[in-house]
């Protein structure tokens, strides 16, 4: 009886976390969030974007399907926004989600674009990363899970971070100037 009984809690407990109206899957957590959009200005709520691999390969290049769906790095000087320099926002390849400022992009001579901060903390997440037996920190698009770069603390200040970033992982929307 007992068995039976914990079994029963067991089978329920499974079935109610893989329940798609609880608001969770399986690897992604909420599907609300509060991100910033430049756009409007504010923070804003947002939905995850949830893709199958194949929905993924069908919408991104090959390019940009290796670095944000399978956390590739593209070659050192090659990046297509690495010398981007215009007044705008760099938005995630995967969702258009606002990532970084122009106003926060800095000569690093890594080859990669970088950052001293994103737009906004909760527009990326960071993830202990450890491949390559090497201890670094991985950053993810919030809303699309998209592996973007790494972030490292050899940044100039104020925040003496630097926002390592694949050209690929990003997409550039110039603004506009005001009248």
């Amino acid at each position: 009886m007992r068995y039976s009984m914990i079994s029963t809690v067991l089978l329920f407990t499974g079935l109610f976390a893989c329940n798609p109206t609880t608001g969770y899957s399986g690897k992604s957590g909420p599907s609300a969030l509060k991100i910033f959009s430049v756009t409007e200005g504010r923070y804003v709520m947002s939905e995850k974007v949830i893709k199958s691999e194949a929905e993924w390969k069908k919408f991104l290049t090959p390019a940009q399907f290796h670095i944000l769906r399978e956390k590739g790095t593209e070659r050192a000087f090659s990046g297509k926004l690495l010398n981007v320099h215009g007044r705008g926002v760099f938005r995630c390849a995967g969702c258009g989600l606002d990532l970084f400022s122009s106003d926060d992009k800095f000569e690093s001579g890594t080859g990669w674009p970088s950052f001293t901060k994103p737009i906004a903390k909760e527009n990326v997440t960071l993830k202990s990363d450890n491949s390559f037996f090497m201890k670094r920190t991985e950053v993810l698009c919030a809303r699309c899970d998209g592996h973007l770069g790494h972030v490292f603390d050899d940044g100039p200040q104020p925040t003496g971070q630097r926002y390592c970033m694949n050209s690929d992982a990003m997409t550039f929307a110039e603004l506009k100037a005001a009248k």
